[in-house]
This record gives C-alpha cells, structure tokens and sequence, in this order.
C-alpha cells in the first residue's frame, strides 16, 4: 500500500535523498471532501536486478494503490518478455533458435530493432553483443590476468557478426548467431517507460515517477527534482554533483563507479567497448535526459564508451537532450540545455540542506560510515522494510538521525526505538523530496555517513555513543541492532550478525578521505 509523503523531523535531522519521508502525523487522514492531490510513495527491492522507487500523484490513497499495481504488472510482462536472465522469457527461448524466422511480440521486435538503430547511430558503441566482452574480462578476474591481444581480438570479431535479422511485414525475427546476447544499455529505461505509462493510464492519476537503479521516467503534471549522484561518493547522503528539475522526460545514468572487476589491484569498469574489447575508462559517469526513455538510456551507455566530441556530436543528432558527462581527470562536459535544467547551485544546495545532509568540513577529520544489506527475499518486487539508523550519548538521549525509511505514516511507531526518541518532532513538512539518479545498484546495499555532529549541525565531543539499526516490516519481523563506540581518534570496525532482515550490517569509523 503506497502512502502520503509529507513527512520530516525537527531537529535538523539528516534524511538520505532517496528515502522519502512523509508529513502527517501517524492515524491523521486527509477529510475525504479534499480532492488535492498528494504524492504516494512505495520502495521496492530486487525489482530488474536492483532497488526501484515509486511516485504516484493522486487524490486518492486507493487510486494511487491501483496506479502502483498496474506500473508492477507491467514490469513483470515486461520483463517476461526481454530478460535474459529468466530461461522461460520470451528472449531467452527466442535465443536457443537458430536460423529460423520466429514470430514475436511487438515489443521484443520493438528493441531488437531499437539494437540495430543504436548499433549505426553509435558506430558499434552499442551492441547486445558487448556480452561476449562482458565475460571474457569476468573469466579474467577469476583468473586474476587480463585478456590477451589476440583473446581481445576473437572476441571482437565474434561481436561483430550479424546477429538476427528482423522481417516487419512478418514480425519474426531470426537469431543467426552463437553470441552471447543481452538486452542491457537502454532496455531499463524501456521498461521503466512502460511502467510510468501504465500507472498514468489508471483513472484519477495526477503525474508518475518511475525510478528503477538510478533511471527515471517522469510523467503528468509535475516536475520532480533529481540529485545526479556524485561518482566520487560512496554514501547515499553525500551532496550530489547536480541537482536538476524535469518533467515529462527520461533520466539516465551511467558509470564504472559501482560495478566492474579488480584484477591484480586495478579497476576494471563492466562497461566496455565493443569495438575494442577493452573496458571503457575514460568517463566515469554520463546523465542524459531526453523525451524518449530509450534515448536516454541508449545515450547513457554510449557516452561512457565515446569519446567526448562523438558524444556532443551524437547529442546533436537528437530532439530535446541534455546531458552531463564526467571524465576520469574530473572534467564537467555539459549541454547548453543542462545549465537550464539546474536548480541552485551545488553552493546553495550545501548551505541550504545542511540541515538534511552529510557537509564534511574541518571541523572533524573522522566520519562514522554505515554499510546496510538488506536480506534479498526469494520472490521479486518486495516492500523494503522500514530501517532507523541513529546515534545516542551515554544518557541514551538521541543524538543524530542519520536515517528513517518508511511508508504508511500510521506504522511508523513500529520503529519504536527510534519512536520513542523523535515522536515529539515528527511534524508536518510540504517539501517535495528529491529523487536520485545514479549508476545502477545491487539491490538492498546501502552505505550511509555520519560527520560526527549533532541534529542542531554541531560537533559533539569525543566519547562513547551508541549507533542503533532498528528495522521493521509491516506485518512482519522486528530487528534491533545497537553498537557502543568510543569515538575518538583511533580508527576503528565492527560487523553485526546478519538476521532475517539485514543480509549484513557494518560500521566503520575512519578518518575522512583527505585527512592528514
């Protein structure tokens, strides 16, 4: 069941960006005469392979529950059709076929084609064949030596074979090829597209925002603000490199921050090149946003392995794109039309969320880092539990929140450690939160900081204090997880016990990047 987002804590408490919380205090109901609308929000784990977020604007809690199982459903039609990872999928029956003319759903023509279009458009920057690279650098991991020139070599040349041919007045499809194929590079974002419509096209809905691993699609009648994630940041509350506000558009991120191989102690990026073999290394993140999903993830993707004036160049070809591309050295390459797209500067942003985010400054040279796994649950498309994440002194008096994720007000108590400390603040706030755009993550894995200050931004003095995790399912278990630290100036570690519902859960307490 999705829920009312107009919720905040007093106090200057530090909300992660891409856990919205919600404002009426816990049992009040909108008077069901009131028609305006409200923002809906659900949080779901291992949905395409990652987390994925759902806005729905709507008047009505039932409309906006409606809006959220039919964006589900046409998700998992979806990917029944296109996942190569599911052996009963459509493309992956397709696949085993072999010189034969197959009749197939519209959609799995649709994004054949839509490969075969990015394939010319990007000069082979994009191929479903890229797979093949994929696990050539996966085997060399394992075995800890790169590639040879002339394993490089065969593997570009199998890349570069024609892999189906498509007939439109048939609508078949004929796979000609032993490649490895996979749907990747653009076909999220198609989905996330078909998604958003489907949640649109159910009576009463206002605007919709899809977010599935850091894409979005926004539809209706309202803007959503978006935070580009910072690829030199590992924790969700770390300031972004942008903030941007789109409506009625597509977002896509790209980057080797977050998943790639380390053979013999050198990164290696899981996006590569296909007319090279080699990883791509010379961006380390590209936000495109463009009216068309496909567009956007296409060009995300195709941006990490182009060189930057291909990019621009590339850019041009297309209606309605803008784009943000970061390279290895650090250098900003933007579109005119991005400059549009920003809303304050990251300057005003750190001044005026210092309240709502990590700021790391002088003042401390030691940071508390959190890493959380949530337990990866055997079906898809599952409710995240609600999770608290704050720091007590000796007396047990709250210090900071660092965290609180949750959904339906009326259960938040279930959080009642956490409860306990902050109901005296929990108050309304009308603020629109942000969404996050992001390279794609695993899902459930979330690392979060605490900069050693307290909800008021000041910095507490060394001691001991305790870090509380409590977690909470509706309907479902209850964890509590607490650490006593001395912080000091002594680095220091500790790993919880994993449970029902935390898959793992660490602290570190480190000097910050940079400290002398």
């Amino acid at each position: 069941m999705l829920t009312r987002k107009s919720l905040s804590v007093l106090g200057l408490i530090v909300l992660l960006l891409p856990f919205s919380l919600f404002a009426n205090k816990p049992g009040n109901k909108e008077p069901a005469h009131k028609k305006t609308s409200h923002t809906y929000i659900s949080h779901f784990e291992n949905v395409l392979g990652t987390s994925m977020e759902l806005k729905v604007g709507s008047a009505s809690e039932d409309d906006a529950t409606l809006a959220e199982n039919a964006a589900l459903s046409e998700i998992k039609r979806m990917s029944n059709i296109l996942s190569a990872y599911d052996p009963k999928s459509e493309f992956s029956r397709w696949y085993q076929t072999n010189n034969q003319p197959i009749v197939v759903s519209k959609e799995l023509f649709e994004v054949l084609s839509l490969f075969d279009q990015w394939r010319l458009k990007s000069n082979g920057a994009l191929d479903a064949s890229a797979e093949v690279i994929g696990k050539l650098w996966k085997q060399a991991a394992a075995r800890q030596q790169v590639p040879t020139e002339e394993q490089l070599n065969l593997a570009v040349a199998e890349i570069k074979q024609v892999h189906w041919k498509l007939d439109p007045v048939t609508q078949t499809a004929t796979h000609l090829s032993y490649a490895p194929v996979m749907l990747n590079s653009f076909v999220k974002t198609y989905i996330i597209r078909k998604a958003a419509e489907a949640a649109m096209n159910v009576p009463n809905i206002k605007s919709v925002v899809v977010n599935i691993g850091g894409d979005l699609v926004v539809l209706g009648n309202q803007s959503e603000i978006i935070d580009v994630k910072n690829p030199a940041a590992d924790a969700e509350n770390d300031l972004p490199m942008d903030r941007i506000q789109v409506g009625n558009r597509a977002i896509a991120t790209s980057g080797n921050y977050r998943r790639g191989e380390l053979i013999n102690g050198k990164w290696y990026s899981h996006i590569v090149d296909p007319r090279t073999g080699l990883p791509a290394d010379n961006i380390i993140s590209a936000t495109v946003v463009a009216p068309g999903a496909t567009d956007a993830g296409a060009l995300a993707t195709a941006f990490n392995v182009m060189k930057p004036a291909e990019s621009v160049q590339l850019a041009a070809t297309i209606p309605g794109v803008d784009y943000l591309i970061i390279t290895s050295s650090g250098e900003r390459i933007e579109s005119k039309g991005w400059r549009k797209l920003r809303i304050p500067s990251l300057k005003t942003i750190k001044q005026a969320d210092r309240k709502s985010k990590i700021s790391f400054d002088k003042e401390s040279n030691f940071e508390l880092v959190v890493n959380l796994e949530i337990s990866t649950q055997p079906e898809q498309f599952v409710k995240r539990p609600y999770v608290a994440v704050w720091i007590e002194d000796q007396n047990h008096a709250a210090v900071r929140t660092i965290a609180v994720w949750h959904e339906r007000d009326r259960y938040l108590p279930e959080l009642k450690s956490w409860f306990l400390k902050y109901r005296s603040t929990y108050t309304t706030d009308k603020s629109v939160l942000s969404s996050v755009s992001s390279a794609t993550r695993s899902p459930g894995k979330y690392t979060m900081k605490w900069d050693g200050k307290d909800d008021k931004g000041n910095i507490v003095p060394p001691g001991t204090y305790t870090v509380k995790i409590e977690i909470s399912r509706e309907h479902g278990t209850y964890q509590l997880l607490k650490k006593e630290m001395n912080f000091n100036d002594s680095p220091q570690s500790f790993t919880f016990d994993k449970n029902v519902e935390i898959a793992s859960a660490s602290l570190e307490y480190r000097k910050k990047t940079g400290s002398n």
